[in-house]
């Protein structure tokens, strides 16, 4: 089943095609890497997915269901979930507080629930700190519990991030380059998580300059260039593909 569904999407900036016709699809349950040079498009796909833009031409699906044009919240809602490049945490708030913020349902933020509600409130947020500490341990800061946002690494940051989008319910998860300026150490322990991931039953889709790690990890792998989608197929055909040689390593 596809759980993505790009159908000529067509995005301009002042006259020139950030994506030009693109159509693509995702398989449910996949890791898809999108990988192109600087300026490709890549990060206008994303933005385009999650409506923080509009395309001027083409359909976006979601699961079946259109989704072009529709409100970043409720796409958020329907089970997209993005992590940016630039790591986004709340830095004065705890690893948990950060998690804990991301679940949907929190009911104790309603005044009126709280008072008239105690007990179900109490219950609720009980259920959400089990959540919370869930996904602390799967991406490994269980111990991190209590430290606050900022005085994590910047690899743990990215964890914690990934962390609140897992605590979210997000089934599709769009990674803009999840393992940049991070140790090789912490990389490895990304990508392992990742494909763990897709045990727990969702699907990936990645922007990455690491050709490395995308091989390593990816199920299918596109190349972006100019808008245009100038190449695709398995990790191992890729590596191979002449397109991607001169494109994006430049021989």
């Amino acid at each position: 089943m596809n759980i993505l569904e790009l159908k000529e999407v067509t995005k301009n900036f002042d006259g020139i095609k950030a994506v030009d016709n693109l159509s693509f699809f995702l398989k449910e349950g996949s890791i898809t890497s999108l990988i192109g040079p600087n300026g490709a498009g890549k990060t206008t796909v994303f933005n385009l997915i999650t409506n923080y833009l509009t395309p001027e031409k083409g359909s976006i699906y979601y699961q079946g269901e259109e989704i072009t044009g529709s409100l970043p919240h409720r796409i958020a809602n329907m089970g997209i979930g993005r992590l940016f490049q630039d790591v986004r945490v709340f830095n004065k708030l705890t690893a948990l507080e950060n998690v804990f913020v991301a679940i949907k349902k929190n009911c104790g933020e309603n005044p009126f629930t709280s008072l008239l509600f105690h007990r179900r409130v109490a219950k609720q947020e009980e259920k959400n700190m089990a959540i919370g500490l869930k996904w602390l341990e799967f991406v490994g800061l269980s111990e991190k519990k209590e430290t606050l946002a900022e005085d994590l690494s910047y690899g743990q940051q990215k964890l914690l991030s990934l962390a609140r989008l897992l605590a979210n319910d997000a089934r599709l998860l769009l990674l803009d380059e999840p393992i940049s300026g991070i140790h090789p150490e912490m990389i490895e322990r990304i990508l392992s998580l990742i494909k763990r991931l897709v045990q727990e039953g969702r699907t990936i889709f990645i922007i990455e300059h690491n050709i490395g790690a995308v091989l390593k990890v990816s199920d299918w792998v596109m190349l972006l260039d100019g808008g245009n989608l100038v190449a695709s197929g398995l990790p191992s055909e890729i590596k191979q593909d002449q397109t991607l040689r001169e494109v994006y390593l430049g021989v």
